[in-house]
């Protein structure tokens, strides 16, 4: 961009940002992402795990350079057998509404759990067959099979205060937050910001940064203007479109690392459907471009993936490969499968959640329409989209993943296995794809503890769902960020894409 267009782009910059007055808060962040609720447990999503972060812990919470394990609300743990788990909790320990913490608290978070209409985490609390409390910091957790990554949830299951917890109405629970964590919760306007303040008596010590202010700016560009004009110290989903004209601004930093998250297309093979017939997902799959979507639309910013998990990931296959690009041989599919004519589908996805999530799905219409398909293209705010999603309205969808399990197991029960509410599978399979011979496979690697067993047990599953198509993996993201310089922030980007603000130093 010329610098005269630049020039005038910051100027719009400030007239298009009335509601972003000169931030208050010593630390103001804009995300691309806004929470969806203040229940630590009400959905099972990144962009909402990252926000709760701040005001609640769990058992353990993962390195931020990593992604190990280590302690938090729980000084040691260990297996004791296949199916027990020992936690020893930190003594000390007090919630922003001054209640000390114990091992009730953590009996009482997992149980409630259990229950749909508190929690999305309902397949780990179903997996525990009994919990007891030796003691007011011994927690001893007995699972009904053996769960390899139990453990591996602790980052992200994070604890309620019993007593206050009772007694609050559901309104007041899911809008204000109040754990143990290293924010105290000020303040949440809705589309407009979270406000939080340092807690004073946070066990791990005070955060350097006393108010810290999350805005939530879902379009790119204003985004991208919150900082221009700074009147944001951190910014974080740097839109890809932008990149080069920040990297121009001398007052701006990118920082930038590979995400773990992977954007796929998900489709289901419901039978008397298109999708039933393996060809058909195979024509969907070959007839799509993803060397133009990342040369083009990520400029660059992403890399291909020929499988869901990534590489951190237990269960990663690094033999995989892609099908490869070939519209001429997915036409051909077509034919065999006795839609020579095509048919009609739909693409579905948010339109505000992802990089370029809309302009991916149509770029994906586009390659579906040169094979002759009919495409209908659905994409609409994320608030909508992935409500949709829970109804499994949708046949065929963009959408993103990673395991903050780091394990392919608990991923597979959630996103592969066919939909069964009461056990808790197929939370996330919204295309309501199913496979028996996979679901044995995904129950059978459940099971299995040894590592490399397990790990090759995952494998044989991911290996599957690439032979089956079914999903059609795009590519891995990679995650940017600005920061503007004169607020001399020290911000080393996260394995999760969380902003957990205890970790920014000044």
């Amino acid at each position: 961009m010329k610098l005269k267009s630049f020039v005038m782009f910051l100027l719009l910059a400030f007239l298009i940002l009335p509601t972003l007055a000169m931030a208050k808060a010593d630390l103001v962040i804009a995300v691309d992402t806004p929470p969806k609720s203040m229940n630590p447990h009400s959905y099972n999503s990144d962009a909402n795990l990252s926000y709760m972060s701040n005001f609640f812990d769990g058992l353990l919470q993962r390195n931020p350079l990593d992604g190990k394990l280590v302690p938090a609300l729980a000084t040691e743990w260990k297996r004791l057998d296949g199916l027990t788990w020992k936690f020893k909790l930190r003594k000390g320990v007090k919630y922003h509404n001054g209640n000390a913490f114990n091992a009730q608290d953590v009996k009482y978070t997992f149980e409630r759990m259990k229950d749909p209409k508190f929690s999305k985490f309902v397949n780990l609390a179903n997996s525990i067959a009994s919990i007891e409390t030796p003691d007011d910091y011994t927690i001893v957790f007995k699972t009904i099979k053996p769960v390899p990554w139990f453990a591996e949830t602790m980052h992200q299951t994070f604890i309620v205060d019993k007593e206050s917890t009772m007694t609050r109405d559901s309104g007041d629970y899911n809008t204000r937050a109040m754990g143990t964590g290293a924010y105290k919760f000020v303040e949440w306007v809705k589309g407009s910001y979270v406000k939080m303040e340092a807690n004073p008596d946070y066990w791990e010590g005070v955060p350097d940064y006393k108010t810290v202010e999350i805005k939530p700016i879902t379009e790119g560009s204003t985004r991208f203007a919150a900082i221009a004009a700074r009147q944001v110290d951190l910014l974080s989903g740097v839109p890809v479109p932008m990149i080069d004209m920040i990297k121009k601004n001398p007052a701006i930093e990118i920082v930038s690392r590979p995400a773990r998250r992977c954007i796929y297309m998900d489709l289901g093979n419901k039978k008397g459907s298109p999708y039933a017939d393996i060809r058909v997902r195979q024509a969907i799959a070959m007839a799509i471009n993803e060397d133009e979507i990342i040369n083009t639309i990520m400029r660059g910013q992403a890399t291909a993936a020929a499988q869901v998990p990534d590489i951190a990931t237990i269960g990663y296959d690094a033999s995989l490969t892609r099908l490869p690009y070939n519209p001429e041989r997915a036409k051909a599919l077509l034919k065999e499968a006795g839609y020579a004519n095509g048919f009609d589908i739909t693409i579905a996805g948010p339109n505000d959640r992802y990089i370029n999530d809309k302009q991916i799905c149509e770029a994906v219409a586009k390659y579906l329409s040169k094979i002759g398909l009919n495409v209908t293209l659905d994409v609409k705010p994320k608030s909508i989209f992935f409500d949709e999603l829970s109804s499994n309205k949708h046949a065929f969808y963009l959408i993103g993943w990673f395991d903050g399990s780091y394990d392919f197991g608990r991923s597979a029960q959630m996103l592969l296995h066919t939909v069964d509410a009461d056990k808790g599978m197929g939370t996330y399979n919204g295309a309501m794809y199913s496979n028996a011979a996979l679901d044995e496979q995904i129950i059978g690697s459940a099971s299995i503890l040894d590592r490399s067993e397990r790990e090759a047990a995952l494998q044989a599953v991911n290996k599957k769902s690439v032979q089956e198509v079914a999903w059609i993996p795009l590519h891995y993201q990679q995650d940017v960020y600005a920061i503007l310089k004169t607020s001399k922030v020290k911000f080393t980007p996260r394995p999760d894409r969380w902003i957990v603000a205890k970790e920014i130093k000044k």
